[in-house]
């Protein structure tokens, strides 16, 4: 099996949007994502599609929508993926597989949620329920409660990290400013991560709400393609590597900050790959709270276990670091729709390494790592992703 080629995509801006639901959302990014890979509709053997949705909209049966919107890819096979947070790269791997497996040569992948048109007690309702509801679905604060407790674990265990956590969420909004498509383009610097107030108050446990992502609505999509096919192409942006792995959805059945799921993914990744971490030139990651993003660090290998912290707080994962992480603002900054978060990561890796990524642009990215989790490092997918053309 060959695994596809990235050959094209498309991203709405992520926030509050006008569109009236994730219809409209994916009929923004459908016909752009098949133009931009030069491509059209009767070209396309297969939709993949991610929305979590999960109460977000009474509207279900999400892929059965891109054709509503979009009426050329009318009697294409279609399927959705649901995979919590990871929903969108849930999405990639299958689109993936069907292309590897020789049962198409090119396959439509979109990602998309409505979320902001909710009311905020009930996203947090819709969201715990991607934690294991029989033990922690009465957690107060919601998801974010449930990385509170495991923000507080990792403080009792290694020190209270709060300032690193907040020199995260600055990065994080330092590098959105630099991304138009981005939700929140604000700077907050790290007096005001760092300090609680009236405007950033606490949320859950330690966390601020700096330290938390963002409701937002958005779209994101990628054409994947049979090496043949994306021989004639503009452009190419190949997997050396995906892995995905699991663990344990109730925390209780696991310790919650040694991230053992996203360590294997990445293991794995980087195994299949040939590579060390320091060989890649940037990584989005999954940064659905700081907290998240700083033991990212630890099951990457950037740092030893316990030791995260110490990569942002030497620079190492600055826009101008040795390992640049969330040059795009991450969830953080950039937003988290969450069936489109697993594709918007993969869309802004291949804007690097396509040299498209405007303000974001790091020069000379050829290699690039996502890593993209369901629930509370649950569901891990990791990709390394290079340029071909």
């Amino acid at each position: 099996m060959t695994d596809p080629l990235i050959v094209g995509w498309a991203h709405t801006k992520f926030g509050k949007s006008d569109a009236a639901d994730t219809l409209t959302l994916m009929q923004e990014v459908a016909r752009p994502a098949l133009d931009h890979a030069g491509l059209g509709a009767d070209a396309v053997d297969g939709i993949f599609v991610g929305v979590y949705n999960n109460g977000f909209s009474r509207q279900d049966f999400q892929a059965a929508l891109v054709a509503m919107g979009t009426p050329e890819l009318a009697g294409v096979p279609f399927m959705r993926t649901e995979n919590a947070c990871a929903t969108g790269s849930a999405a990639i791997y299958a689109a993936a597989d069907f292309i590897a497996s020789g049962r198409g040569k090119v396959a439509l992948v979109i990602g998309a949620e409505k979320m902001t048109a909710t009311p905020g007690a009930e996203v947090g309702d819709i969201l715990l329920s991607a934690s294991y509801v029989p033990e922690e679905g009465q957690i107060e604060g919601g998801f974010a409660g449930v990385f509170g407790r495991i923000t507080s674990t990792y403080f009792q265990r290694h020190g209270d990290r709060s300032e690193e956590l907040a020199m995260i969420a600055a990065k994080n909004h330092e590098n959105g400013m630099r991304n138009p498509l981005a939700h929140l383009q604000k700077p907050f610097d790290l007096a005001f991560c760092n300090t609680i107030s009236d405007k950033n108050p606490r949320v859950a446990g330690p966390l601020r709400r700096t330290d938390c992502s963002l409701v937002s609505d958005g779209a994101a999509a990628l054409v994947l393609a049979a090496p043949e096919v994306a021989a004639d192409l503009q452009r190419a942006i190949a997997f050396r590597a995906r892995a995905q792995a699991g663990d344990m959805l109730a925390l209780s059945r696991r310790d919650p900050i040694a991230f053992d799921g996203p360590h294997r993914a990445w293991r794995a990744a980087l195994d299949q790959a040939g590579l060390g971490i320091t060989d890649l030139d940037l990584v989005e990651t999954h940064d659905c709270f700081t907290t998240a993003e700083m033991i990212e660090y630890e099951a990457m290998g950037l740092t030893p276990r316990g030791q995260g912290w110490r990569a942002i707080r030497d620079g190492v994962t600055r826009f101008d670091g040795a390992l640049p992480v969330n040059p795009s603002g991450g969830l953080k900054s950039r937003g988290h729709p969450i069936g489109a978060t697993g594709v918007s990561q993969h869309v802004m890796v291949a804007m690097q390494l396509a040299g498209d990524a405007g303000a974001m642009q790091l020069p000379g990215a050829t290699l690039g790592g996502v890593f993209n989790m369901g629930g509370a490092a649950v569901a891990s997918y990791c990709s390394v992703l290079e340029r071909v053309r």
